[in-house]
């Protein structure tokens, strides 16, 4: 990344002086006016879905609009684009010239298609009407502790984006994306692969960690291992970014088995998607591949355990793998090693990203 990026000592104080006004802005109100707050979060998630997928913030790339020019635009009714606009300028989502057309404010910014932080696609995935029929399960998801997709669409989340709905499998996929965009830079600049030779990306969606990597470090090869769906679209990536001559791609199911003949695996935002006996059975797959003296570096968020100090996001992440799949979920360190320990791995290292996001480094043992 251009940028310099923080330490992570730095960005947990930041973090913490945040959580710290917010909860002085919280005390500041009446506790009945926080809950009302706080229950129309539903309309932040419905309204900013809606403005990205009408591409307000791509047409104000162009300039300050009045609601009736964008309403032409975006064929909407032009009263009710403008209730909608002059909420999201209240919450601080979007802004406003002082002549009172809205414009681009940093936050805005961030739903442009073409914005190299493009939060849209995460954005598109947490509003779809298909989700959102998920997160009306949440209650039975607590009451049983299984998954609010099986309920709402009878069938399991991967199943369900994997075969059944092609659209909702389409948008899943951007919203990883997203998350690989952000994240990925951050892997490559931080973490040392130069000891790698080949290094195998499990589930590596549609390449975009595995390609930033690759780009870093030369004389690395990469394998992709995704489910045999998804490699057209990696296959895509890793040529329109001059990698595919670097990059061997594998379909497969890693509950059967990975590939073997590489040095390094990784594998980022997997093992949360699964419970405790899942993930010991991928990661057992993966050391039956691994020659001796081979690593695996997971890449995964962590809880604290002192749960006032959690950014709110990654509770928020728990909820939502224990509504898509009942067997997901974030976990603390202790946690992620008592995973590690029952597939037969030894921590090595952790290394804290600026992110905070951890890379495991995992040694097999015996």
């Amino acid at each position: 990344m251009k940028n310099r990026l923080p330490p992570p000592w730095v960005v947990r104080r930041l973090f913490g002086f945040r959580n710290a006004l917010g909860g002085a802005h919280t005390g500041m109100v009446p506790p009945e006016l926080v809950l009302l707050e706080r229950s129309y979060g539903l309309i932040h998630s419905k309204a900013l879905m809606l403005a990205a997928e009408l591409g307000i913030a791509d047409q104000l790339e162009q300039g300050p609009q009045t609601a009736e020019q964008l309403a032409r635009v975006v064929a909407a009714n032009p009263d009710a684009l403008d209730r909608m606009l002059a909420f999201l300028v209240s919450a601080g989502l979007l802004g406003r010239a002082r002549d009172g057309r809205y414009r681009n404010n940093a936050v805005s910014n961030r739903l442009r298609r073409n914005h190299p932080q493009s939060v849209r696609d995460w954005v598109l995935f947490a509003g779809a009407d298909w989700v959102w029929d998920i997160w009306n399960q949440l209650g039975h998801s607590i009451r049983t502790g299984e998954s609010g997709t099986v309920k709402a669409h009878r069938v399991p989340f991967f199943e369900y984006v994997g075969h059944l709905n092609p659209d909702a499998g389409a948008a899943f996929t951007r919203a990883l994306a997203f998350y690989s965009r952000l994240q990925g830079p951050i892997v490559a600049a931080k973490y040392d692969f130069s000891a790698a030779r080949r290094l195998c990306d499990i589930g590596g969606g549609s390449g975009i960690l595995l390609a930033g990597v690759l780009k870093r470090y030369p004389n690395v090869m990469g394998l992709l291992f995704e489910v045999p769906e998804m490699l057209p679209a990696a296959r895509e990536n890793m040529s329109a970014q001059g990698l595919a001559d670097r990059c061997e791609f594998v379909g497969g199911d890693f509950f059967e088995s990975v590939p073997g003949g590489c040095d390094h695996y990784m594998m980022q935002a997997v093992i949360h998607d699964w419970d405790d006996n899942s993930c010991a059975k991928i990661l057992g797959n993966v050391k039956s591949a691994m020659p001796a003296g081979g690593k695996l570096l997971i890449i995964e968020s962590v809880l604290e355990p002192d749960r006032g100090r959690d950014y709110w996001t990654l509770r928020a992440t728990d909820l939502l793998m224990l509504v898509l799949t009942g067997s997901g979920r974030e976990r603390t360190i202790e946690q992620f090693t008592a995973v590690f320990d029952a597939a037969g791995f030894r921590l090595a290292r952790d290394a804290t990203l600026p992110s905070l996001a951890h890379v495991f480094e995992l040694t097999p043992v015996g």
